[in-house]
Parts: C-alpha cells; sequence; structure tokens
C-alpha cells in the first residue's frame, strides 16, 4: 500500500470519493442488485478500485452470475484483492477487500465457474472500468 493511502483520513475519502462510493467502499455498503453501472457490462478492459486505482479484475474473468452484480471468477493476480470472515446479516460470508487501500469490494463465494468454482461477486460502485484500448 502506498504512504498517501494510509495516510488518508475519512474526510480525505468522503472529499474524493461520490456519497455511494464512500458508502460501499468505506463503509461496507451494498448497492441493490440489478443497479449498478457494470453489472451487465461486456466491454473489454481492467476494472479497478474506485477509491486508490488499483488493478483488480479483468473483463476476460467476469460473468452473468445471475446476481445482479459484476461477477468474476478470478481476481486479476493474488495480491489484488484480500479476504476476511463477515458475520453481518446473520451469515458467515468472506468479504472481498482492496488489497492495496482495505475498500470494501463485496463477497466471495464458492458457486462459481471453473475453472477456480469461485464467484466474486462486486459492487459497480467500488469499481473503475479501464477499457481495453
Amino acid at each position: 500500500m502506498s504512504e498517501d493511502v494510509r495516510s488518508k483520513t475519512d474526510d480525505d475519502w468522503r472529499s474524493e470519493l461520490t456519497p455511494e462510493q464512500y458508502q460501499v467502499c468505506r463503509c461496507g455498503g451494498t448497492e441493490p442488485p440489478f443497479s449498478g453501472q457494470y453489472w451487465n457490462t461486456k466491454t473489454p478492459g481492467t476494472y479497478v478500485c474506485a477509491a486508490c486505482a488499483a488493478p483488480l479484475f479483468s473483463s476476460e474473468t467476469k460473468y452473468d452470475s445471475g446476481s445482479g452484480w459484476p461477477s468474476f471468477w478470478a481476481a486479476i493476480n493474488d495480491d489484488a484483492v484480500s479476504e476476511k470472515v463477515d458475520t453481518t446479516h446473520g451469515m458467515v460470508r468472506t468479504e472481498i477487500l482492496c488489497a492495496r487501500c482495505d475498500s470494501h469490494l463485496g463477497h466471495v463465494f464458492p458457486d462459481g465457474p471453473k475453472p477456480t468454482g469461485l464467484r466474486y461477486c462486486t459492487n459497480s460502485a467500488s469499481l473503475n472500468l479501464l477499457p481495453k484500448d
């Protein structure tokens, strides 16, 4: 994590992110299904963290999970996404976070397609798409 990301205050994040991005990325919120900008996007490119621009997912691993959120079967590399146990809402889930800035991205589930069997279910508000040239 770069020093500038580590030293950001809550006020810094509030001033840099939209209210929806702040709620999702910094407060662990979730956008309603089928409402986010990227849930149905087919554009080739790289999905980066909306908060710090770290590369997170490739469009090559994006698929339609039917969940209403952008879903990927793998992160862009092993160091892009970190995980932690989430016991909110009476469930035990695995939360996914940007490994660089700890922004909440969504959750990962073991019901995805081959080759990984994983479904990284993300919020569009936590992502920006950099289209492939």
